[in-house]
């Protein structure tokens, strides 16, 4: 429970944006002048009690969390976007106000659980001669995404084969991964770095093929671009080619995939891989089974069809085997959603637009109490990584 007693601005101008509001529009709602926003988030003066009542009702933020410590705050530049054209300022300000509000709860959790460590290597100088005779290239700076993602399957012993779950196998490598919430459904996904932890943050209004995608191009972000950092098209450019290459490897796609395909071919391979028929024709045209011509038609057929905007025999949607195990134990020891939210001094809708819609509702007569931090269980993730396809 916060106790801290002293108006924190910092907290009020994180709500702000995490509504996605100016401080015009802010001001506008709750009828003062902006001149006064601006004051009380630069503390020149602090709202009186019937004001930050007002300041909490429209941010639908409880009071205590104007009154907390500083937060960890997220930077622009140190987050990777996925589709940044998209986004207004306000959606991208109500991400990363999102995204401290997920630091925030995954530091709860961290005091109260053994989560997996962090097991991601730097590749962003990937182009071992091995890997790039096997995508039969000579130049390390046109196809270092696809041998970084060849190295980073040996590395991690997923052979050839399928990802069965991309989001437990990003949580069986220690990256942290969380849902957007609705109101900010423009976004495709982002990642970041925060002290030595990977995070990313997946949409779950998209399809499942869709969303595995983004989790594997914010895996190419995370293994790629920590040090470079990761903004413009060029970064983009490989992340995509990172993905593409993860998620369906050269051999398993030459192997598997008819030639010259149609696309109600697409239809029915695409469950190998679990991807969408969009990115399976990319990625037959990428490595040579289709041809220019015949991969502009397959493109025009998908739109024609509708496959850009719904998904045809869409996958289960996959969510997060660290969140449920965390939920689980918290459940037995009669802990609800609602004193996570009390401790973060947040709204319960906070928390559930952060964790994939997973419940949380105690079966314990008893009176909730919080997990205590001397228990701190071992999270064993069970890792979603290949699957082999003759079982």
């Amino acid at each position: 429970m916060n106790t801290a007693t002293e108006f924190n601005p910092k907290r009020l101008t994180l709500a702000r944006e995490r509504r996605g509001l100016t401080k015009t529009k802010l001001a506008k709602a709750i009828g003062v002048d902006v001149r006064s926003v601006t004051a009380y988030e630069t503390d020149a003066f602090r709202p009186d009690k019937e004001r930050l009542a007002q300041l909490a009702q429209t941010l639908r933020f409880p009071i205590p969390f104007f009154f907390g410590d500083d937060l960890d705050q997220i930077a622009p530049d140190i987050v990777s976007f996925r589709s940044m054209s998209k986004m207004t300022a306000g959606q991208r300000d109500s991400a990363l106000g999102a995204g401290a509000i997920a630091l925030l709860l995954n530091e709860w959790i961290a005091a109260r659980f053994d989560l997996p460590a962090a097991a991601l290597p730097d590749l962003s100088q990937e182009s071992s001669q091995a890997s790039l005779l096997q995508v039969g290239r000579t130049k390390p700076e046109v196809v270092h995404p696809e041998a970084a993602a060849d190295t980073l399957r040996r590395m991690w012993g997923l052979g050839e084969l399928p990802v069965k779950n991309m989001i437990h196998l990003l949580e069986s490598k220690g990256i942290r991964v969380f849902s957007l919430s609705i109101d900010t459904a423009q976004l495709d996904a982002f990642s970041m770095w925060h002290a030595d932890t990977p995070f990313v943050f997946l949409n779950t209004m998209k399809s499942c093929e869709h969303s595995r995608f983004d989790a594997a191009h914010e895996l190419g972000h995370l293994v790629l671009h920590r040090h470079a950092g990761s903004k413009g098209q060029e970064a983009e450019r490989e992340a995509n080619a990172f993905a593409s290459a993860f998620l369906m490897p050269r051999a398993s796609v030459l192997a598997n995939a008819p030639h010259m395909a149609t696309v109600d071919q697409l239809i029915k391979f695409k469950a190998f891989w679990t991807v969408s028929v969009a990115a399976l024709a990319y990625r037959l045209h990428d490595v040579g089974l289709v041809s220019d011509w015949h991969y502009r038609n397959l493109c025009i057929e998908i739109a024609q069809r509708g496959y850009r905007k719904q998904e045809p025999r869409e996958a289960p949607r996959e969510a997060s085997q660290v969140l449920a195990k965390v939920f689980a134990a918290l459940r037995e020891d009669g802990t609800t959603k609602a004193d996570i939210a009390s401790a973060l001094s947040v709204h319960v809708e906070e928390i559930d637009q952060l964790v994939f819609g997973l419940a949380l509702t105690s079966m314990s007569s008893a009176s909730p109490t919080a997990l205590s931090e001397a228990r701190r269980p071992d999270l064993r993730v069970i890792q979603g990584g290949a699957e082999d396809p003759s079982r």
